[in-house]
């Protein structure tokens, strides 16, 4: 039997403006497993980042419950969820959000430095492929590289699970797939359980699972029998 990693029970986000109520998830309930490779899908708006963000432990649910495992995240403070983000969760974004003035290597090791039991960078960097890239900075690093270091910051933690927005959002195709490979690798050699949005519906043939959104609900639940390599993907 799998094991969950993630359970959610009737979770509702509602953003109040003062004038309207944005009800960005609307009752979810979902189970999402260790090892598992989850991409999901949906228009803008359809509470996708928003289910990633309260996973993460970056936002809060309006009503409904979650737990990570045995420990539930409902209601935990501040504190309480910073600790849970640094010692579990690795987060990558679009955007790379790294900083100029370091190399890969000390972008890297800004995680390692706080972890209870890191990689060392050059290991975490070795596997994204960008081992001959320790000591370059980010302006000299093209970006899909640039998304990998990102990438090995996010796992340098060993974190249980990984969470991704539009990871190859800003990319090209080609330096789109290298990511996809460094995400799968990640997912196959380390377990890390692996969330994935994306607008490219191809990329949900490399999933084990895929969950369509839409309205803050879950549309479908589709499994992948039999998985693709990043490389064999149509864009």
């Amino acid at each position: 039997m799998p094991v969950p990693v993630f359970r959610a029970t009737g979770l509702t986000k509602i953003y109040d403006t003062g004038q309207i109520q944005v009800r960005a998830l609307d009752g979810v309930d979902l189970e999402l497993y260790e090892g598992e490779f989850t991409v999901l899908l949906g228009p803008s708006g359809s509470g996708k980042s928003t289910l990633l963000n309260i996973l993460g432990g970056l936002d809060t649910a309006t009503d409904g419950h979650v737990w990570f495992r045995d420990q539930e995240l409902t209601g935990l403070g501040d504190r309480a969820l910073t600790a849970y983000r640094r010692d579990h969760v690795g987060f990558v974004f679009q955007f790379y959000n790294l900083v100029a003035s370091l190399t890969a290597r000390e972008n890297v090791q800004l995680v390692t430095d706080v972890s209870r039991n890191p990689m060392s960078p050059a290991e975490a960097l070795g596997m994204v492929g960008l081992a001959p890239r320790l000591d370059h900075f980010p302006a000299e690093l093209s970006g899909g590289e640039q998304q990998r270091v990102a990438i090995a910051r996010a796992i340098a933690k060993r974190p249980d699970v990984l969470l991704c927005d539009e990871p190859t959002g800003a990319l090209d195709s080609q330096t789109g797939v290298q990511v996809l490979q460094a995400l799968k690798r990640v997912n196959d050699e380390l377990g890390t359980a692996t969330v994935v949005i994306t607008h490219n519906v191809a990329i949900r043939r490399m999933a084990h699972r895929v969950i369509r959104f839409q309205d803050g609900r879950i549309l479908s639940t589709e499994a992948n029998e039999t998985r693709i390599d990043p490389s064999e993907i149509e864009w």
